[in-house]
This record gives structure tokens, sequence and C-alpha cells, in this order.
């Protein structure tokens, strides 16, 4: 009964808000294609303004597994992750995650390739991917846009928040799939 509501809900959510912003703007007598225009032009504006941040996330990503590395990295800290029921496959996401969501695609496909979907590893990566956030990116990217060039706070709470995100996918991908 839920499962059909949620299913039909999420069905109709997209085709609702596409249509049901542009005449609610109508309602309140908005002129909606011009004020579009203006938002386009903007995100135009910050599409340049955000280049530089993200060729330089980029190459330091490149640099960091082309290095081997993140490769590196993740068998040094294996043995007390693996303890901990994260496969040794699922590392480099933990790693590469806050610096790329590109990259952590890229080892979330990597991962269910070798691994299998229904694998332990395919349930932790997937799970990871959607419970986490790109957090240098995030901080070079969109702060760069606005122009914050202080995120002291930022930077600690973000990698907190990721870290909360690993554990929590742990736990729950134990707790679901064994």
């Amino acid at each position: 009964m839920i499962r059909g509501l949620l299913e039909g809900a999420s069905a109709w959510a997209v085709p609702l808000l596409v249509a049901g912003i542009p005449l609610y703007a109508l309602t309140r007598k908005v002129k909606v294609y011009p004020v579009f225009l203006e938002g386009a032009r903007e995100g135009f504006r910050v599409g340049i303004r955000i280049i530089p941040p993200l060729v330089a996330v980029f190459v330091a990503l490149g640099a960091f597994r082309a290095s081997g590395a993140l490769e590196a990295l993740a068998a040094l800290v294996a043995p007390v992750t693996g303890r901990l029921g994260v496969p040794a496959s699922v590392l480099p996401m933990v790693l590469v995650r806050p610096l790329s969501g590109g990259a952590a695609l890229g080892v979330v496909g990597e991962v269910l390739r070798s691994e299998g979907p229904e694998s332990r590893a395919g349930y932790l990566v997937s799970v990871m991917a959607g419970s986490t956030e790109t957090t240098f990116y995030v901080l070079a990217v969109y702060f760069g846009a606005v122009g914050v060039s202080r995120y002291r706070q930022a930077l600690p709470a973000g990698l907190l928040a990721d870290l909360a995100g690993f554990a929590a996918s742990v736990l729950v991908v134990r707790a679901l799939f064994g």
C-alpha cells in the first residue's frame, strides 16, 4: 500500500514540478520567459567564474590517481577498514568522494563491474555515493562562485559530515544486507 503510494508520488513529482512552477509564476503575474533568461544569463556567468577552481580540482585529483598515491593510501588503511567490514575495493570511494563526484561515480562503476551490484561492496559504494558529498569540490566551485574565500569552519564540518555518511553507510548496509 505505502510502496504503491510512494511509487505513484515519485512518478508524478517531476511532471508536477515542471508544470507547476511556471503555472504558479503565471498566477503571480511573473513574466516567466524573461525571468528564465535572466537566470540562464546568471548561470552562464557563474559557469565562467567556476572554471579555474574546477580545473584545479580535476588536475589535482588526476595527479593523485595517476601517481598511484590513491591505491597506496587505500592499501595502507585496508587492514583497519577490513576489520570494520569495509572491503578493500570500497576504499577508493572513501578517499575520492570528498574530491570529485565524477571520480566517485567511476569507482562505483568499477566496483559494480568487478564485484557485482548485489555484492556487499556494490551495496556499500552505492549507499556511500548517495550519502556523502563532494566537499572539496563544493568548497572550490560553489564557494568560489559566490566569492566566499574563508571557509575555515566549512571544511571540517563538510569532512565530518562525509565521515558520518560513510559510517552510516556501513551500518545501514550491515543492517539491511547482513
